[in-house]
């Protein structure tokens, strides 16, 4: 995007290659019809044609001229990504990012610029970006990482889903059943449960019984995995 039409573009060699298989231009995967995708640059006319390309594309688009514009907005609650200038005035493009994940907002991040170095990717990849873009973009390049992006959002949106129904659950559970689930988790035998509460091993079993139809565990081990998701004391 942007240059003359023979122009040659070259991508930043720190971006994940591209899949052999990946959809062509104008022939993308179903977007869908609630994604959005922010954009951060300070130039007026990038931010409209980069909008305007993910637009025919089915994305929902929001523009920002500056990391502070967009940190007053409120982001929707949808699948979402950001695609981020490194170099902004005021706060940089590295800055927002590193200041989005101590807040643990997870949007995934798309870095560009038209001065990327190693040093700068390097950082950005680290601080969890997606991917690393140079401008003037390739509309293809763009349309990949959005879509990788937006995949991304959704996984850890379904992940968070997940496990704010199962934290739901486990606040079903009374106080020993609690304690039961500790024990059990942490490798100890009915009978062992049972010593160490000073109750029954029927008592135990109908407390365990309990706890993995509430949890809708099968198996222990399933048991033991919600434990570690849910990060519970041992």
């Amino acid at each position: 995007m942007g240059g003359t039409k023979d122009e040659t573009r070259h991508d930043i060699h720190a971006r994940r290659p591209t899949s052999p298989t990946s959809p062509q231009l104008g022939e993308q995967l179903s977007v869908p019809s609630s994604a959005c995708v922010h954009i951060i640059d300070d130039d007026e006319p990038v931010r409209d044609a980069l909008g305007n390309l993910l637009r025919s594309m089915g994305y929902r688009v929001q523009l920002h001229q500056s990391a502070s514009d967009f940190l007053s907005v409120e982001l929707p609650d949808t699948p979402a990504c950001l695609i981020l200038d490194v170099r902004l005035p005021g706060t940089n493009g590295l800055e927002l990012q590193e200041h989005l994940r101590g807040l643990n907002i997870g949007l995934p991040v798309i870095l560009m610029t038209a001065y990327g170095d190693i040093p700068m990717s390097v950082r950005g990849m680290k601080a969890g970006a997606i991917d690393f873009l140079t401008k003037p973009l390739r509309d293809q390049d763009l349309l990949d990482a959005v879509a990788a992006a937006i995949r991304v959002d959704e996984n850890r949106r379904r992940e968070a889903s997940q496990v704010a129904e199962l934290r739901e659950r486990y606040s079903l559970l009374t106080p020993r059943e609690r304690q039961v689930m500790a024990l059990v988790t942490s490798g100890l035998m009915n009978k062992q449960v049972a010593d160490e509460l000073s109750i029954s091993e029927v008592t135990v079993k109908m407390h365990r019984s309990s706890v993995m139809r509430k949890l809708e565990a099968r198996s222990v081990a399933r048991l033991a995995r919600i434990a570690e998701i849910l990060n519970l004391p041992k």
